[in-house]
């Protein structure tokens, strides 16, 4: 959700205090509470199929720079490369991921149904601009026939040091980087026992939405064996940072519980003069103490703090709102799907209440061996006895009654419960869409992995 994110000040840090305070602030009454999506997708050539290029006749700096002239947005640098375009009232953005990935941070909006309008929007002002440099663009979790080597690299230093030190904390760090994407839903909250029953619902139901998007099975151009495979490369990336957070599972969990969480995990860098500095594993602690090896004597700042949040990644992940961030990228209809889940499932008290009541006896360790399982069977994988499918099948009633109260409609007349018709066929067949493309890729396709992009290209 593109929105500033606490404080962007050069503000020093005086006391831990305000760390907790700055994610505090974010509360917001009720009639206040936004939906943002952010979605990222896979381009490549329409003739060769090849991805795309940072430089070049059909290279992302050439579709930045036709964005920009459409949108009237600025243009985001570093070192003299276009690598993002913010829109100059602040209302969305527009950024690269390690391997080109091209993401659309949306704005915050008050309905399911504008922030669709956004993605509908945004996709054909891409069409319009990227048609004529002969580039197309997938929807799908992994990079489905690419391999890290053939994958570009965008000019950014934060990418230059984070695929340094992903092999030092898991082995499939620079393919979550180069070759997965993702869609998340950014969400508010009142104040802390609403954040705090949010958290708790939604970490415990991340592993439900990773099977109900599961849109990822192919890898070096065929089966990887998964569903959901960038779901399992994110389990395999950095133990310090992802997956499910055991303290939101306490009692005691708040915002203080998640400062300390934040303080203690590893750095990747430290800006400073418009230059990244590399962190050498040091805490966010040993900034705000002085004691940082590579920067002696630099005490921390509010700027630093939020850069360091933007590193942490959680299931779900807490800023001054939420992000829950446990789903495939897919199709377009998909997108706008996982935003109208959760707000179907979190913003009306009594639905919070009963999603609450489904999840209250799931343990942290539970949730994580869910999160395991999952990638490979999805629908399938049981959860204290019950599948997946059925308790899916139960949140997605949940969900559905959520947007019934809340009541939003579009100019078709549809509440926003319209955006969830392709979830209510997943569990009505059983099927993730990953199953289904495999489905086609043994049986129409005759093994051909091209058919994937000639049939679900944006």
């Amino acid at each position: 959700m593109s929105r500033r994110i606490l404080d962007d000040s050069v503000i020093p840090i005086e006391s831990r205090d305000q760390l907790v305070e700055a994610l505090e602030s974010g509360g917001k009454p009720r009639d206040e509470w936004r939906v943002g999506t952010e979605h990222e997708k896979f381009g490549f050539t329409a003739s060769g199929l090849r991805p795309i290029a940072y430089e070049g006749s059909q290279g992302i700096r050439q579709l930045l720079e036709a964005m920009a002239g459409m949108l009237g947005w600025q243009i985001v640098e570093e070192s003299g490369n276009p690598v993002g375009l913010v829109d100059p009232i602040g209302l969305g953005a527009i950024s690269l991921e390690p391997g080109g990935q091209f993401e659309l941070s949306g704005a915050p909006f008050d309905s399911v149904h504008q922030t669709c309008r956004e993605l509908n929007a945004h996709l054909a002002q891409l069409r319009e601009c990227a048609d004529p440099l002969g580039i197309s663009f997938l929807g799908i979790g992994f990079s489905p026939i690419w391999t890290l080597e053939e994958t570009p690299q965008m000019p950014k230093s934060r990418y230059r040091i984070m695929q340094d030190y992903m092999p030092k904390v898991g082995t499939l760090g620079r393919d979550m980087m180069f070759r997965t994407c993702t869609v998340q839903a950014n969400l508010d909250f009142g104040d802390e026992a609403d954040m705090r029953r949010k958290m708790r619902v939604a970490m415990a139901l991340q592993p439900i939405a990773t099977a109900l998007f599961a849109n990822s099975p192919f890898a070096n151009g065929k089966p990887n064996g998964f569903l959901s495979y960038r779901a399992e490369v994110w389990r395999h990336t950095d133990a310090d940072r992802t997956g499910i957070l055991p303290f939101v599972f306490e009692p005691g969990f708040g915002f203080e519980s998640y400062v300390d969480w934040a303080l203690d995990v590893p750095m990747y860098f430290v800006q400073r003069g418009g230059s990244l500095h590399e962190a050498g594993g040091a805490s966010f602690r040993h900034l705000l103490d002085g004691r940082l090896p590579t920067l002696p004597g630099e005490r921390a700042t509010m700027s630093d703090w939020n850069l360091h949040l933007s590193t942490l990644f959680p299931e779900v992940r807490l800023k001054n709102f939420l992000e829950v961030r446990g789903a495939d990228a897919g199709p377009w209809r998909r997108v706008c799907a996982l935003p109208a889940f959760w707000v179907g499932l979190l913003y009306e008290a009594d639905v919070l209440e009963e999603a609450f009541q489904l999840v209250k006896n799931w343990t942290a360790a539970e949730v994580d061996e869910l999160r395991g399982a999952v990638p490979r069977t999805g629908l399938s994988a049981v959860m204290k006895g019950e599948a997946v499918r059925d308790i899916a099948r139960r949140v997605l009633d949940l969900s559905s009654e959520g947007l019934r109260r809340r009541a939003r409609f579009g100019r078709s007349g549809a509440d926003e419960r319209t955006y969830l018709s392709g979830l209510e066929e997943t569990v009505s067949i059983g099927r993730t869409p990953a199953e289904r493309l495999i489905e086609e890729y043994r049986g129409e396709w005759e093994g051909d992995i091209t058919q994937l992009f000639r049939r679900y290209a944006y």
